[in-house]
């Protein structure tokens, strides 16, 4: 069995978007914590904006993209609101792609 390593996962997690915002979930901040376990990885993650109607489809989105990870079984999910999101989490790419840095 391969060794999944975090860093496999953060690509992973780059390659999901939040729908409303043209920026990836890692680079909005938006991922709290990755644990990986042997073949097993649960992701601690937030939204934007809480009540967001597309959490469940950003969740499996996040699932399914993590699962494709060489020697990933399981990806669990857990969508949290505390801390709550604020742009201050954002890398400074996408502050500067959002036009929030000069």
């Amino acid at each position: 069995m391969p060794y999944v390593t975090q860093e496999q996962v953060f690509q992973a997690l780059r390659r999901c978007y939040d729908p409303e915002i043209p920026l990836n979930i890692m680079d909005l901040g938006l991922v709290y914590e990755v644990k990986v376990e042997g073949d097993q990885v649960n992701i601690t993650m937030t939204l934007t904006a809480p009540g967001c109607p597309l959490h469940a489809t950003i969740a499996r989105n996040v699932q399914r993209e993590v699962e494709k990870v060489a020697g990933v079984k399981q990806a669990q999910v857990e969508i949290v609101w505390q801390p709550p999101w604020t742009p201050e989490r954002m890398s400074a790419e996408a502050k500067k792609k959002l036009g929030l840095l000069k």
